[in-house]
């Protein structure tokens, strides 16, 4: 008889009690609730309009209004979400629970940043200019399915996110 024990998995939740209990009691875990979906619905409106500057060639200002517009709210939602990491885990950024989600945020950041220097300097044309919108919007695309996998698992684990 095979009398070796092999332990169970540990299921690995993304809050403690302690922090579960500061993530429902802080104003910013309804503030990042509010933004995020702002956010997402400014960034489809920009996202219609870059596509039909991109297709049609009408609509260049408007298109590139709307991406400023989408990277202030990305900048808000970043700086808004490190505080939301110190009141609930006591860091700023890169916490265990949230920490690839907060390095490709980076990313998206880096992406949306060189847009707004690219647009200063003059560095790129209008069609470069929104072809590195979309890929800012490509990488936001998959931040955002991050943190929305990261809430689903918070749900499974009978914690409301």
């Amino acid at each position: 008889m095979n009398t070796s024990h092999h332990p169970q998995p540990r299921a690995v939740f993304l809050y403690t009690p302690e922090e579960r209990v500061r993530r429902d009691t802080t104003i910013w875990t309804t503030v990042q609730g509010v933004l995020a979906p702002l956010q997402f619905l400014v960034f489809v409106v920009s996202l219609g309009l870059v596509l039909r500057y991109l297709f049609t060639g009408a609509g260049y200002e408007i298109a590139t209004v709307s991406i400023l517009i989408k990277t202030g709210f990305l900048y808000l939602i970043m700086i808004t979400g490190a505080i939301w990491e110190k009141v609930v885990f006591g860091q700023y950024l890169f916490a265990p629970a949230f920490f690839w989600e907060d390095v490709f945020s980076f990313a998206v950041i880096a992406l949306h940043t060189l847009y707004i220097w690219a647009l200063l300097t003059g560095s790129l044309g209008p069609v470069q200019l929104m072809l590195l919108a979309l890929a800012a919007y490509a990488a936001y695309v998959i931040n955002a399915g991050q943190f929305l996998w990261k809430l689903r698992m918070a749900r499974l684990q009978g914690v409301p996110a």
